[in-house]
């Protein structure tokens, strides 16, 4: 019986995920969401459909991957100088970035995920970095940011026809900080 060494970084794994994933990019960048199919994506990497189902299973699936790989920061939250002036910046970033067309599929694939999880990793890792900017400062924890800032901003995006007010979310981040 053989067995399944882990995927080598940076080789022909990768770069076939590189390859799906930048086709994905382009495709939606070029056309409506409801009319992108494996075959397209398959095509403008250079891979067989096979090869996509093989490795995401469905459409669905893959979406949610490239949603994911898209969510990680590329830098720090932004160090104002002050707890309050750091939540509120990654907050209204936040808001703004998934308030968009692309932010709103974004969250919307992420639901399709194996590991939606993944997603709450990245905004605690984000909000924890904040945090360990103020040491022997009162604070909350990760998990009261993320349910009175992160979540109901993300359910308003998914489930309101109205985003979130900025003043709302002000609102919310004094209750979360004690302030």
């Amino acid at each position: 019986m053989a067995i399944k060494e882990g995927l080598r970084p940076g080789g022909r794994s990768a770069r076939v995920q590189e390859s799906v994933h930048s086709a994905v990019r382009d495709l939606l960048e070029e056309q409506d969401r409801a009319t992108v199919t494996v075959p397209q994506i398959a095509a403008r990497a250079g891979v067989t459909p096979s090869t996509i189902y093989r490795r995401w299973g469905d459409l669905s699936v893959l979406l949610a991957d490239v949603a994911l790989a898209r969510m990680r920061p590329e830098s720090e939250p932004a160090d104002t100088g002050s707890l309050r002036g750091d939540v509120r910046a990654w907050a209204e970033q936040y808001l703004d970035e998934m308030t968009s067309e692309p932010g709103r599929n974004m969250l919307r694939d992420v639901q399709c995920s194996t590991t939606p999880v993944y997603c709450a990793t990245i905004i605690g890792g984000q909000l924890q970095t904040i945090l360990d900017r103020y040491p022997g400062q009162p604070k909350p924890n990760v998990d009261r940011l993320i349910n009175m800032v992160a979540a109901p901003t993300v359910f308003r995006i998914l489930f309101s026809a109205a985003p979130l007010e900025v003043e709302e979310l002000h609102r919310l981040i004094a209750i979360a900080l004690n302030q």
